[in-house]
């Protein structure tokens, strides 16, 4: 078995003069993949302009550098590449991945996209009524329609902030999308530039030679500006939306976690896994393998304005609805209490491996190495991540779970027939 410092090469960060961050890894192999985050998402929306970044995103690629939309959509088709990305709460994405040979021109087909974009105006009204019909499509979805109003509840925005904040999705509102013109969209854009961005690149490639790619296609890049909106925690709120018309009730809950920055982060990690992390986690075996109170039932750890917090989804029967809810605080409020020696292993092996197998695909490492700097500022190298993790102990663990209460805090938001 190779060693880890050969199964997980080493990384490269550079800062551009622009200040766009580039975390670069070398790994053998005729392929590349990049993911470009530029730190303007949804949340930063102007204040009645919701759905300026998700429409702008789809209007950049409606021609650029002189080609028309169909020209640049062959001229990445003809290098054969998978390009993605698309618009978050804080971050819109460009990811891009194909062979070698075509590293340098897909860059600079991005670049074209965000220096030097045709914007054609008959193309807005087509643009926003896309965004309209993804709108209404939120009432036929009552986990979407839940995880908005949770986020209104649970994140809403500051008074006076000129950000519009987390409360509604990327394709906006009606009533924003009808405000947005030409001039608003192109004064939005002057947000997307070198500041705060992150480009994560895997390819085989000597070092300097990366830098001198990205540079050339990227280092005009316009200043930009990084916004912040606001995540300000509301605590103990407690919300029923009705659905008359509902077969389910959707429960989400949402409580403080731990930062980034928080040496307690893994640990974290780990009892969330032990929380809802496959068939043998707590909340699966409470909630649907004891009682059968529902199909669908997890927690995960979510990011929004460099904090961390824990939210959990359950979707179950009006009648037993109460039931589902009792058992999820109980099982959060026994986190204090510890784990069992069974249950950090199992946690502890399943990061492992995440650790690992996350690292196997280009286009995900291209990503995690984005992540890295973006949340953490810095690329946590795999060697010395599962270090850590190898690291942890149960007594450790235990010891940050006996100040850890998720439940004293906790906001509630429901939705469905009736009141839980």
């Amino acid at each position: 078995m190779p060693a880890l410092s050969q199964a997980f090469p080493a990384s490269e960060l550079w800062t551009l003069p622009g200040g766009l961050r580039l975390a670069f890894e070398r790994r053998s192999g005729p392929g590349f993949a990049f993911d470009l985050r530029l730190p303007v998402g949804s949340a930063h929306d102007p204040v009645g302009q919701e759905g300026s970044s998700g429409v702008l995103e789809e209007w950049l690629f409606k021609g650029a550098a002189g080609r028309d939309a169909r020209a640049l959509q062959d001229a990445f088709d003809d290098l054969g590449v998978r390009r993605g990305g698309g618009v978050g709460p804080e971050a819109t994405r460009l990811g891009v991945s194909g062979l070698l040979d075509d590293l340098g021109a897909s860059l600079r087909l991005v670049a074209d996209v965000l220096l030097r974009p045709d914007l054609p105006e008959n193309e807005l009204p087509v643009l926003t009524d896309l965004a309209r019909q993804d709108l209404d499509s939120f009432q036929d979805s009552p986990t979407d329609l839940l995880a908005l109003e949770a986020r209104r509840v649970t994140f809403p925005r500051p008074a006076g902030s000129p950000l519009a904040g987390f409360a509604h999705p990327p394709s906006g509102t009606l009533e924003g999308l009808e405000a947005l013109t030409a001039d608003t969209l192109r004064a939005h854009l002057e947000a997307y530039g070198q500041a705060g961005a992150v480009l994560g690149l895997v390819a085989d490639l000597e070092p300097e030679a990366a830098l001198g790619l990205v540079s050339d296609a990227l280092g005009s890049l316009r200043p930009g500006r990084q916004p912040g909106a606001e995540a300000t925690f509301q605590a103990g709120q407690r919300v029923h939306v009705p659905d008359p018309d509902a077969e389910q009730t959707h429960l989400s809950l949402t409580a403080p976690g731990i930062s980034p920055g928080d040496p307690r982060w893994l640990a974290w990690q780990v009892a969330l896994t032990a929380l809802s992390g496959g068939s043998a986690s707590r909340l699966f075996h409470a909630v649907r393998e004891e009682r059968g109170l529902a199909y669908a039932v997890s927690a995960s750890p979510v990011l929004l304005g460099g904090q961390g917090f824990l939210t959990a989804y359950a979707g179950s029967t009006p009648a037993r609805a109460p039931e589902t809810l009792e058992v999820m605080l109980a099982e959060l409020a026994r986190l204090p209490q510890g784990l069992s020696a069974d249950e950090f292993r199992r946690a502890r092996s399943g990061l492992r491996a995440s650790v690992v197998f996350g690292a196997e695909s280009m286009r995900a490492r291209a990503g995690a190495l984005t992540r890295d700097v973006a949340v953490f500022g810095q690329v946590r190298p795999l060697a010395g991540l599962r270090a850590s993790l190898d690291a942890l102990t149960l007594e450790g663990v235990n010891d940050f779970l006996t100040d850890y209460d998720p439940v004293s805090s906790m906001t509630i938001v429901t939705l469905g027939p009736s009141n839980v």
